[in-house]
């Protein structure tokens, strides 16, 4: 690896940009709830998703009459970006050391932690307005209380999922296909003896949640394991689960088009994420490699959802 200097640092920002495109963390689980999709440009508007989908139309037409037309969604409020930036740091003793290394990447890496922090805030952002009950209406949510809480033996996961299924299918004309939980929220279904009732004839392995995802009729099964610690709490303080105890059934398009209806999207502004041209710090000896997103995640059918509260509870 040979040593950074001026002309070098003019097209690695170019090359880091494209790599922080493709970079993803595995960990986060927001995008499953969340897709991110590319917007032109930050005057776009909101498209939020309607009863269009499935409702009835009359398609019949007289001769020589106007033809009916129909469109998917309906332009809402503004999109707001908002704009996350941080800059990796290398110190150049780091990178001396490394050059005698072949294969260790130092820029790329300080471009993976400053992406790994603002990601952690993307995740963040779209579990508080996952879990926020106040965003659906009063028949896509319950809050589990007591023996209810799947956490407890006589609880009835599958039938309330059954049953939430069928409330989003009334409602969007399309059966849910992911669900999200919290760590509490799998463990507490992976353990459920209704669940494990499913598999006993059939297999001797542990419940996965593959086959936790088959029984319960989905396409997936994630689970949100990500925790953060507030910027100024003490190194000594436990840190919080992101997706808590609660559980997010969801209706999600695969592919990258926010044109189709779907339980949400992160808009991200076409060229983002994007690393700027890295400096060299004297001060510090250190080179500097800034980079910034411009994106929001929102609930864009919340009909397409349904909300359960403290699902994975003691």
């Amino acid at each position: 690896m040979a040593p950074m200097n001026t002309r070098t640092a003019q097209v690695v920002d170019v090359i880091l940009s494209t790599h922080a495109r493709g970079y993803r963390n595995a960990e986060n689980i927001s995008h499953l709830l969340f897709p991110r999709v590319t917007v032109p440009n930050r005057s776009m508007r909101q498209l939020k998703f309607g009863k269009e989908s499935f409702r009835m139309l009359n398609t019949r037409r007289a001769p020589g009459a106007d033809k009916k037309r129909v469109q998917y969604g309906f332009a809402s409020d503004p999109v707001g970006l908002v704009q996350d930036a941080l800059e990796g740091v290398v110190p150049i003793e780091h990178q001396e050391e490394a050059m005698s290394v072949p294969g260790i990447d130092l820029a790329a890496g300080a471009i993976n932690m400053v992406l790994d922090v603002v990601d952690l805030n993307l995740e963040y952002d779209c579990a508080q307005m996952a879990r926020n009950a106040a965003n659906y209406a009063a028949s896509n949510k319950v809050t589990l209380t007591t023996t209810a809480r799947w956490t407890q033996s006589a609880s009835t996961p599958r039938t309330d999922i059954k049953a939430a299924k069928e409330v989003i299918r009334r409602m969007t004309g399309r059966y849910p296909n992911t669900l999200v939980l919290g760590p509490n929220g799998a463990n507490a279904l992976l353990e459920h003896q209704s669940i494990k009732d499913q598999f006993k004839y059939t297999s001797a392995d542990s419940i996965t949640l593959e086959m936790l995802a088959r029984a319960l009729q989905l396409k997936r099964v994630v689970v949100g394991e990500k925790v953060y610690l507030p910027e100024t709490a003490a190194d000594t303080a436990a840190a919080t689960d992101v997706w808590g105890d609660d559980a997010i059934l969801a209706y999600v398009p695969d592919g990258a088009n926010y044109q189709v209806p779907s339980y949400g999207y992160t808009y991200e502004l076409a060229g983002y994420p994007q690393v700027n041209k890295p400096y060299f710090e004297e001060r510090n000896d250190s080179w500097i490699y800034p980079a910034k997103v411009e994106r929001k995640p929102y609930i864009v059918g919340a009909d397409a959802g349904f909300l359960f509260t403290n699902a994975g509870q003691p």
